[in-house]
């Protein structure tokens, strides 16, 4: 995972310089301090997938490129096999597996993302990013927060909210829960 995580970040470096984007030009797009951007690009920390998403936006590229180092080619349909989607690094919190790295122009981003269970009086932390998200819950109990709202989801059921407002989630019931994300 180490090995996969450089070789992103210097996708991103090459990237960013051939865009001429400086690394605080970068750091302040994305809104983070100077050195957590250096660490990502270093590969010494896991980027997430939001921020992946938002790096991918303002380098004019496909999130698939920088995580396999492939151009996507795909244009009219691209199908991921269960559980063959391209791991997304991994954050201490979730796990991201990439639904659609292959398709090139994406209006956005889908997701498998997966919250272990952390215990009680565990708080996660949270996360914003420009744009829009839908989450579809595909097994077990989550908590999403949003904004200073705590919302309990079960399988089956759906939020759709701004992004750009904090949120994270939480997996209930001391089991593992599923979800589908779309960051748009």
């Amino acid at each position: 995972m180490k090995e996969k995580m450089k070789e992103i970040g210097l996708r991103i470096k090459e990237l960013r310089e051939l865009s001429d984007i400086s690394e605080q030009g970068m750091a302040d797009h994305l809104k983070i301090p100077l050195e957590t951007y250096r660490e990502f690009e270093d590969g010494k920390k896991d980027i997430p997938a939001s921020i992946l998403f938002e790096i991918s936006q303002k380098l004019g590229v496909d999130m698939g490129l920088l995580l396999t180092g492939e151009e996507t080619r795909m244009h009219i349909f691209s199908v991921t096999r269960k559980g063959k989607g391209v791991e997304v690094g991994r954050r201490k919190q979730y796990q991201y597996e990439n639904l659609a790295e292959k398709f090139i122009h994406k209006k956005a981003e889908p997701f498998i993302v997966t919250v272990e269970p952390k215990g009680p009086g565990y708080k996660p932390s949270t996360n914003t990013h420009p744009g829009q998200e839908f989450n579809y819950i595909l097994e077990g109990t989550l908590k999403i927060y949003i904004h200073d709202n705590e919302i309990i989801l079960n399988e089956g059921d759906s939020i759709f909210f701004d992004s750009s407002y904090e949120h994270a989630m939480e997996a209930l019931e001391n089991k593992t829960a599923k979800f589908l994300a779309i960051v748009m």
